[in-house]
């Protein structure tokens, strides 16, 4: 598919949504015009049908009074069933491939969804819920599936069974074709106001469940904090209220698209009835034959039968037009730089990092980094410390790429990290964070993930170093063991994988944000001996609450409120007296 970026798109326009499924369509053309030839080839024989039961009809009232010709009957009944046989086939072959287009195109939006979250920025998962999302690529996506495997066969069939009807039905008798015709017109009228009213209850439906599914998702990650705070009671009356508004939702589109179905019963009857006493009056003054009045009572039972088919497809069209403005509005998001056309590269990396005069702000008129100035030397220990908020892990952040500077600039080696491609600037770091990064998989694959040519010997190092060696052994499959629920690892155990991770990533500067705040003093100590013979000849940042752990640093930089207010050695920032050695000394103090 081709790449697409700043799409504009309106979930008001019906029209918009269905252009742009269309396109998802144009690939599988030739066997979608093969299922609607199928569909209408089926609705033909459909309809040629009541002509050969008039044939036998007709027979049967002329043998009442004279001989009846068997062998014509029994020729005409070996045609109507190979007819209908014929009709059935091709339905089946409409169905299949309307079942193969559709998931074939579920599968293209559930992909482009998939690399469309790899081009958007950390920004945009800010501000979005992550069950938000997840809807979006399951709710949505089978929706939209579904509903195009319901409605385009339909309504194809409906849309020639219609008209197919008239032109039989005017063939045979204009008038009764007239008053069948009247007594219907009421219909489309009716459907017409109803489908104009509940298609915004549609779309409401279809966002009140990506409000439900976000809840959901966010209540089942933070269960264990709703029992620690006896929140469950609040989280009922919460999710109550989402999921009322979300039954309003769907009890008004689902009662207006409801209302089509009883509807059009009523007008096929209607029109059935209309038919009856206008042909009982002209078989009556011998205008007309039996057969005829038999023939047509079955095509106006076709002629009444795709209006509720039109109305089932109308509604399927409505859920499919308001999961799929969900999903485009989704696609269409703004996008991440496309990078293709830089070539700056750094091939030797040193770790000589440069902030210069750096603003940032998550909000365009919020700005938490205020003139943000630092350097670290190749190989120097960099810890940031500072209270809470001060801006210390946005500035990692900011040194990933991961969000984009205001103004200012950040150079690795001399080359401004703008002028680099994101995937080189992330392969100059390895990355330690206090929320840890495990996957459904073995211990093996969590720890050799994204890298290659890992060797079990070093694995089995790094995880020595750490002091998970000895646990992962006694795991029952040791490191093929596969990490799930039903294997509990406690927070430590799974930060010391992060950091036997970071440690076989093997990149030339390191990333550590309270990399050891999960474990242990005794841990603690073990993994800091491992982590300074990493760092050695590395540069790195080390974010840290415990200030007694970076006691050894090369450079401390101290912020608050996004501005470095103290810099120097931990002796130097002692000597000073200042907000530093406030801070230092707070973390000792007794009661």
């Amino acid at each position: 598919m081709p790449r697409r970026n700043n799409m504009e798109f309106d979930t008001q326009k019906y029209p918009g949504a269905w252009k742009k499924i269309l396109h998802y369509c144009r690939k599988y053309n030739i066997l979608m015009i093969i299922a609607i030839l199928a569909a209408i080839g089926g609705t033909i024989a459909t309809l040629s049908g009541p002509d050969r039961l008039q044939e036998v009809t007709d027979a049967i009232a002329e043998g009442l009074t004279g001989e009846i010709d068997i062998e014509h009957i029994r020729n005409v009944i070996i045609i109507l069933g190979v007819i209908y046989l014929s009709g059935a086939l091709l339905n089946l072959v409409q169905t299949q491939i309307m079942a193969y287009v559709t998931q074939m195109v579920s599968k293209q939006l559930r992909s482009d969804i998939s690399r469309k979250i790899n081009r958007l920025p950390m920004a945009y998962f800010g501000k979005t819920t992550t069950g938000d999302v997840l809807s979006r690529v399951t709710n949505d996506v089978d929706t939209l599936g579904q509903s195009l495997n319901q409605s385009v066969g339909t309504l194809v069939s409906a849309v020639t069974l219609f008209f197919g009807s008239i032109i039989m039905m005017l063939r045979n008798n204009v008038k009764m074709t007239g008053a069948a015709v009247g007594a219907t017109i009421i219909g489309f009228v009716l459907m017409s106001l109803i489908m104009s009213r509940s298609q915004k209850y549609f779309r409401s439906q279809q966002k009140r469940l990506g409000e439900v599914n976000g809840f959901v998702e966010e209540a089942y990650s933070g269960h264990t904090l709703i029992k620690a705070y006896n929140g469950e009671a609040d989280g009922r009356k919460i999710f109550h209220e989402i999921n009322q508004k979300h039954r309003r939702a769907a009890f008004r589109a689902q009662t207006l698209s409801g209302l089509m179905m009883p509807m059009m019963g009523f007008i096929g009857n209607l029109g059935f009835v209309a038919v009856c006493v206008v042909g009982a009056s002209l078989a009556i003054d011998g205008k007309i034959g039996f057969g005829v009045i038999v023939a047509f009572m079955v095509y106006v039972r076709l002629f009444t039968q795709p209006l509720s088919q039109i109305s089932q497809g109308v509604q399927a069209l409505q859920s499919a037009s308001a999961a799929g403005g969900r999903i485009f509005e989704f696609l269409g998001a703004q996008e991440m730089e496309d990078e293709q056309d830089k070539t700056a590269e750094i091939v030797d990396t040193k770790g000589h990092v440069e902030f210069d005069h750096v603003h940032f702000g998550y909000d365009p008129d919020k700005t938490i980094i205020n003139d943000f100035s630092a350097e670290a030397k190749p190989g120097q220990k960099v810890a940031i410390v500072g209270p809470t908020g001060a801006g210390k892990t946005t500035l990692v952040n900011l040194l990933m790429r991961f969000y984009e500077i205001n103004s200012g600039d950040i150079r690795i080696d001399g080359v401004s990290i703008h002028d680099l491609k994101r995937e080189d600037v992330h392969k100059q770091f390895c990355m330690v964070l206090q929320d840890t990064w495990m996957f459904e998989g073995t211990v093996r694959e969590n720890l050799v993930y994204s890298s290659d040519n890992i060797t079990d010997e070093q694995m089995e190092e790094a995880c020595r170093a750490v002091g998970l060696h000895h646990f992962i052994h006694a795991l029952p499959k040791g490191y093929d063991t596969v990490l799930n629920d039903s294997v509990n690892l406690s927070q430590g155990q799974k930060q010391q994988m992060t950091i036997a991770r970071a440690m076989l990533e093997d990149r030339p500067m390191l990333i550590l944000d309270e990399a050891t705040s999960s474990v242990d003093t005794r841990t603690e100590l073990k993994i800091q001996k491992a982590m300074d013979a990493l760092m050695k000849n590395r540069t790195s940042f080390v974010i840290a609450h415990r200030l007694s752990t970076i006691k050894n640093a090369d450079l401390i930089l101290v912020l608050k409120d996004g501005d470095v207010i103290e810099s120097g050695t931990h002796e130097e920032l002692m000597q000073q007296g200042g907000f530093y050695n406030e801070l230092y000394n707070s973390q000792f103090e007794t009661a």
